[in-house]
């Protein structure tokens, strides 16, 4: 072989071995995310007890047989296949209860998507059944896009197709529905038939 091809070939390894070299930069989150698995949870467990806190003070408590993390999806979130029971404190420190047979929490926003049998119970025995609810945790508000019913302890009732409603159901905005609600007289409301 000549000394010019020597040289040549020479020259070539090193621009190789140069451009090689340059090009290599920080890549160990794509490094690192390419070794692990993609296609199914990040993360199992059995058993489950979860503890949401806010300023350093338990605001719910989720439990569950199984959680499944997604946390390397685009769209992190965290599947429970086999249902939740949720307790959640409200700012009077009363308790309330969410259960359903499945749910999924998406991580970024703090929504919760119920599914399939959900009852929620406030603290003062006001009872909602749906087939889906959506809980924002940071807004403290619930609502759906199906039937729904809703009754309250003194017997009232409210059945419909919608509703959007803070979480002690002080501010709600229901569509389509039916319901009986009870109103009291105040004791010094003066008779429409009596004479003056």
């Amino acid at each position: 072989m000549s000394k010019n091809a020597k040289h040549i070939i020479l020259n070539l390894v090193t621009a190789v071995a140069v451009t090689l070299f340059f090009s290599c930069g920080d890549n160990s989150g794509a490094i690192q995310k390419f070794n692990q698995r993609n296609d199914g949870p990040s993360a199992e467990g059995e058993g489950v007890v979860l503890k949401y806190t806010d300023s350093g003070k338990v605001v719910a408590t989720l439990r569950t047989p199984l959680i499944m993390e997604y946390g390397l999806a685009d769209f992190p979130y965290e599947e429970f296949p086999d249902g939740v029971e949720v307790t959640f404190i409200d700012d009077d420190e009363k308790e309330n209860y969410i259960t359903s047979d499945y749910a999924i929490r998406y991580k970024r926003t703090n929504l919760i998507d119920l599914r399939q049998n959900v009852v929620l119970i406030t603290s003062d025995s006001t009872r909602l059944d749906a087939s889906q609810l959506f809980w924002d945790q940071k807004n403290k508000w619930v609502f759906t896009d199906k039937p729904y019913t809703l009754k309250f302890p003194d017997d009232s009732f409210n059945n419909g197709d919608l509703f959007d409603s803070s979480e002690d159901f002080k501010n709600f905005i229901s569509l389509d529905n039916q319901s009986r609600m009870y109103v009291k007289e105040s004791a010094t409301a003066t008779p429409n038939d009596s004479v003056q």
